[in-house]
């Protein structure tokens, strides 16, 4: 048998013909090398599983007799093994890539840039500041058993009314007085004329709100062009211009009505009004679903929640007020409009950010724009919050700016400058209301007064339920001063303040009237006057309230239904108003007497029921004494309608308002 030697050596040479060199030697050493290589070699480690060279171990063998090494003789051989793996390191992180602005791509001042994030600093710190003024606008102690020991608020709650320029120009004109609290709004003013509308940027709680709902819930159809036109400056903003002549106006003849439409009274009113109730009503359902879950630790988180907020943010007890989803919903619709044109209220309906634009014309810093550097790119107008008309190739609107600052922040192409002192070619400085349109704004604010004052509520048909809170001056002098901010209304602790719809007529709306059946005056509190920003209801003392040395404060008379009172139409022992009744002595005070009552259980083969006597105390009221609280009427255990109620006759700062009887003790001066 022939070896594989044997058959290397009798290989035929190739010869010419066959047009292919093969060299034999070549090909008989790859021969053998292949071979000797299958005959000695190991086969190949598999590396992701023994990481070791060598034959492999079969996976079923049993390695469960081998006792493991001791840590420490395995350490030195972990430590070479460590060293012996090469060490795999994680990819480098790609760095961020700075990203690029459009156009020539230039930023913004640093300066620029920083106050950008100071002014959203402070937005959220005079807002947090306004809520937390409203919730301390409340008195959530007892009072004291001394009825003349004084009980105030400790923070000046009214701040914000107190250094708004609207409300002071509006009181000034209407009362041609100052009132004291409103001299504040003198260094806002100052304020507006150094930095312009800066208030409305940086400060006013209601702006903030508006500019956190347009950006939370943007129209998807906003974006683009149709916000790049939505930012534009429109006709329409020259509304709320037409709006403050209208109000000042008023006021110039006795009218404060424009109080209805400042945005801090606004604020206030509504927030105060509807969205903290509404959020006590949800928050004390959910946590009382809480409380009811058979948990202790769930039971003890809801009763410390439901104690946290009942001390910090409202009421032991769910407040209730007047028409409230009028104000909630004209609220909810204000905040919607942000979706169309941002910050809505600001740019077309606020009085007060008008009256600012009247003197940001004449600020000291402002605006240059390099009309030839715009490329037209329409950032500036993306992110613009007042729509003053920032782009170039057009004249600036100092009227209507916010001092936002993002135009500049937004300009790739260094345009916009803000600076002190600024040349102001380029800058509106002009009203561009139209003439025939602001005289009959005008027009319409002077005839609003007899308008609504030929109606018979203010002179001769007094409404019952006009009410007003102790203190209040003269009802001419009151629409005068009231500005329809609600604070009096939130700071009552028996809830018994209400915004008023109708009852005292159009220019009355949304003024404080008290509903005795929802909650009574208390005897001793005077923190309504406290907080009244405009002197509408006098800050009288404990003393003057109840009549210390001087006439008790009245504010209306109470009086009986005996057709529905239990003890004189029911025969019903009952005396609950006469315990409630606070003055002293009390103004309500009982006759005993014996009636006959009938049996409640028939008589003998069906016959009438007997007859028999029972000993009543019937009430009566004494109206020298009675200072038309509500007391009695809140208590009175006969519901929907109660059977003892107070009206506003009788209260002292009313001339006419009387019961007109000669030779009484009720009219007699005291």
């Amino acid at each position: 048998m022939a070896g594989p030697m044997e058959h290397v050596g009798t290989a035929p040479k190739a010869g010419p013909r066959d047009g292919v060199s093969l060299d034999v030697a070549a090909a008989s050493a790859t021969k053998l090398a292949h071979v000797h290589h299958d005959m000695h070699d190991f086969p190949e480690p598999i590396p992701w599983k023994t990481g070791q060279a060598g034959t492999v171990a079969p996976l079923d063998r049993d390695t469960s007799w081998i006792v493991s090494a001791p840590k420490k003789a395995s350490a030195p051989v972990a430590s070479a093994a460590a060293v012996a793996t090469p060490t795999i390191t994680a990819p480098a992180k790609p760095k961020p890539k700075k990203k690029k602005l459009p156009g020539s791509g230039i930023p913004a001042r640093l300066s620029i840039r920083s106050l950008v994030w100071v002014r959203r600093a402070s937005q959220v710190f005079f807002f947090a500041l306004f809520m937390y003024f409203l919730f301390q606008t409340a008195f959530r102690g007892t009072f004291a058993a001394q009825a003349d020991t004084p009980v105030r608020l400790p923070l000046p709650v009214e701040g914000f009314l107190l250094a708004d320029p609207f409300v002071t120009a509006m009181t000034v004109l209407s009362t041609h007085t100052v009132y004291r609290g409103l001299l504040w709004s003198i260094g806002l003013l100052a304020l507006t004329l150094v930095f312009g509308r800066v208030f409305c940027g940086w400060i006013c709680p209601f702006g903030t709100l508006h500019h956190f709902f347009g950006w939370l819930l943007p129209s998807r159809r906003g974006r683009g062009a149709v916000r790049v036109e939505a930012n534009k400056t429109h006709t329409y903003q020259r509304a709320k211009y037409y709006l403050l002549y209208a109000f000042l106006v008023a006021g110039l003849f006795g009218s404060a009505i424009g109080g209805l439409f400042d945005p801090i009274c606004i604020a206030v009113r509504s927030i105060g009004l509807g969205v903290i109730p509404a959020a006590q009503y949800i928050g004390g359902r959910a946590l009382g679903g809480a409380s009811m879950v058979p948990s202790r630790g769930v039971q003890g988180v809801a009763d410390h929640t439901q104690d946290f907020l009942a001390s910090a943010v409202w009421q032991s007890h769910q407040f209730y007020f007047h028409q409230t989803w009028l104000i909630v919903f004209l609220l909810i619709a204000v905040l919607f409009a942000n979706r169309f044109i941002p910050r809505f209220w600001c740019r077309v309906l606020c009085p007060l950010g008008a009256f600012l634009g009247v003197f940001a014309r004449f600020a000291l810093f402002g605006m240059e724009k390099d009309h030839a550097k715009c490329t037209d790119c329409n950032l500036c107008l993306v992110n613009c919050q007042g729509a003053d008309s920032p782009q170039g190739g057009v004249k600036w609107r100092q009227d209507e700016c916010h001092m936002c600052l993002n135009c500049e922040t937004a300009c790739p192409e260094d345009v916009i400058k803000f600076r002190f002192l600024p040349n102001r070619k380029g800058t509106v400085t002009k009203p561009d209301t139209e003439r025939r349109t602001a005289l009959a704004a005008a027009g319409a604010g002077a005839l609003f007064l007899p308008a609504s004052r030929i109606a018979d509520a203010l002179d001769v048909n007094y409404h019952s339920k006009v009410i007003r809170p102790p203190g209040a001056v003269e009802e001419r002098g009151f629409l005068e001063r009231c500005i329809r901010c609600a604070e009096c209304m939130k700071v009552c602790p028996n809830n018994a303040l209400h915004p008023a719809f109708l009852e005292s007529g159009l220019e009355g709306v949304w003024t404080p009237i008290l509903i005795a059946r929802i909650g009574y005056c208390e005897h001793s509190c005077v923190l309504c006057g406290q907080v009244c920003p405009t002197g509408a209801i006098q800050k009288i003392t404990e003393k003057e309230k109840l009549g210390i040395g001087v006439p008790p404060v009245k504010i209306g008379t109470a009086f009986y239904d005996h057709g529905r009172c239990l003890p004189w139409s029911m025969q019903t022992p009952c005396i609950v108003c006469e315990e409630f009744c606070p003055t002293s002595p009390k103004a309500i005070w009982v006759e005993e007497v014996e009636a006959p009552v009938r049996d409640s259980k028939p008589g003998p083969n069906g016959e009438q029921p007997a007859m028999k006597t029972v000993k009543l105390q019937r009430p009566h009221v004494d109206p020298a004494l009675c200072i038309g609280c509500g007391a009695c009427e809140k208590v009175c255990p006969v519901q929907d309608q109660p059977a003892v109620y107070i009206t506003s006759v009788g209260e002292s700062r009313s001339k006419t308002n009387v019961i007109l009887l000669e030779n009484t003790n009720y009219n007699q001066k005291s």
